[in-house]
């Protein structure tokens, strides 16, 4: 295994987490991107270009470049207009695609115009052939469809959420998500793909189960967590280092502000903790996403001031991932009250920095905490559940330390070089093998 052509259509490794369309996906694509690069495998990441300034190609570290495709106008898009450029964004990447290992370099380069402005400088191995195509989210599945046919790869594919799930915990934005069309096109490219990955074995029974996959090709690969940012620490340190108050317990919510992860829940909760907790204080690190994200910044804002919490609740910008774990450390409870979670990269964060999680007991939340020894898994997920189990963490300094200590035992478990090395033999294994034929 050489090269590896990596699909993120709608939003690019090298974009702010917790904003926008950032999240996870972004985290999970650059760190695996990265460290695939360090097993020896070039990875060549192809997003859309969301403006007309950004370089055609840039190379991020030795064997880990990002391309921007010009598919549709140059500007951000909403999400629900990108089924559109679909085609276009298939097109740019096969043209990339095909001149590699023609002996011709990469031709035009990734992006229209003269030629390609590359930030990093030209590599070795841009004549190299691929080997195997990974798309990430529905979008890319179409665009790898399209690809895994045009250049006879493997396809493997990673959802990161699906939408028959969403329909079940989030139904709202599923009717603003492109109605039917999502799940169709998730089911077409799971159907196609040589190999679907899963984050656990909670989402590997969801895909076999809601969308008909045959459970031989579904294969479990966990996501890491960089153990040289996300670690133990002195929690006054970070609170000094963050500029916040050294009194009183701190609740944390990280992620992206919109209804499926429940930041609501987080809000109520430190509103119902009651008056031995008045001094606790909730610190929400996100920006709004999705079709309602502003809407609902604009209502928990409102919310806030409705429960007179304006004191107690602090809303921070998206802050780059590395930095997060300051976050982590300086908080004493890491609230994750999503309604679903294919696998829940935050709860992981927050273990690997000796923070117990309260989280809600769905998805992928089920494999990363440990009912009582890491954290705690909320069955009913409503306010005042999540301050039940935050008053017990809070009274309890001992609990909470042998929470803290199990989390971090837990969280190393998981790391991103293990993850590299198990695609890496997933796609070894994939090169030589059939391809599946489309149904």
């Amino acid at each position: 295994m050489r090269r590896l052509a990596v699909l993120s259509l709608h939003t690019s490794p090298l974009a702010q987490p917790g904003t926008g369309d950032g999240g996870g996906m972004n985290v999970y694509v650059r760190e695996l991107s990265s460290a695939l690069a360090r097993t020896g495998v070039v990875c060549d990441v192809f997003t859309r270009a969301w403006s007309d300034s950004l370089p055609a190609t840039i190379t991020v570290e030795p064997g880990f470049r990002v391309h921007h495709i010009s598919a549709g106008p140059p500007t951000p898009m909403a999400k629900e207009l990108l089924p559109g450029v679909v085609g276009e964004f298939a097109e740019g990447v096969l043209k990339y695609m095909e001149s590699a290992g023609s002996g011709s370099g990469p031709g035009s380069g990734p992006g229209s115009g003269s030629g390609p402005r590359e930030r990093g400088g030209p590599s070795a191995d841009e004549d190299v052939p691929f080997d195997a195509v990974h798309a990430n989210y529905w979008l890319s599945g179409l665009a790898g469809h399209t690809i895994k046919h045009q250049m006879n790869l493997p396809l493997v594919s990673t959802f990161h959420t699906l939408d028959r799930v969403k329909a079940e915990f989030s139904p709202e934005e599923v009717e603003a998500d492109s109605a039917h069309l999502r799940a169709e096109a998730e089911a077409a490219t799971i159907n196609c793909s040589d190999t679907v990955l899963a984050s656990c074995s909670v989402e590997a029974e969801q895909i076999s189960e809601l969308y008909h996959a045959d459970p031989s090709r579904i294969r479990i690969v966990a996501p890491g967590v960089d153990h040289a940012f996300f670690g133990p620490g002195y929690r006054p340190q970070a609170r000094a280092a963050l500029g916040l108050s050294m009194d009183g317990p701190l609740l944390l919510f990280v992620g992206r502000i919109q209804p499926l992860k429940g930041v609501e829940v987080a809000v109520r909760a430190l509103a119902v903790l009651g008056p031995d907790h008045a001094d606790a204080r909730l610190a929400v690190v996100g920006g709004p996403s999705g079709p309602r994200g502003d809407i609902e910044l604009g209502r928990m804002v409102a919310l806030v001031g409705e429960l007179g919490l304006e004191d107690r609740v602090v809303f921070v910008p998206p802050r780059p991932h590395e930095l997060l774990s300051t976050y982590y450390r300086a908080a004493d409870v890491c609230l994750v009250p999503s309604r679903s979670e294919s696998f829940g990269l935050v709860a992981l964060e927050a273990a690997a920095c000796g923070t117990p999680v309260v989280a809600s007991d769905v998805g992928g939340l089920r494999t990363l905490v440990d009912h009582g020894r890491t954290g705690f898994l909320v069955e009913d997920p409503t306010p005042e559940a999540f301050a039940a189990w935050i008053r017990q963490i809070l009274a309890e300094p001992l609990l909470a330390e042998r929470l803290g200590t199990g989390a971090v035992l837990r969280a190393r478990r998981y790391t991103w070089a293990r993850a590299a090395s198990l695609l890496r033999d997933i796609y070894e294994d994939l090169t030589v093998g059939r391809l599946v034929e489309c149904s």
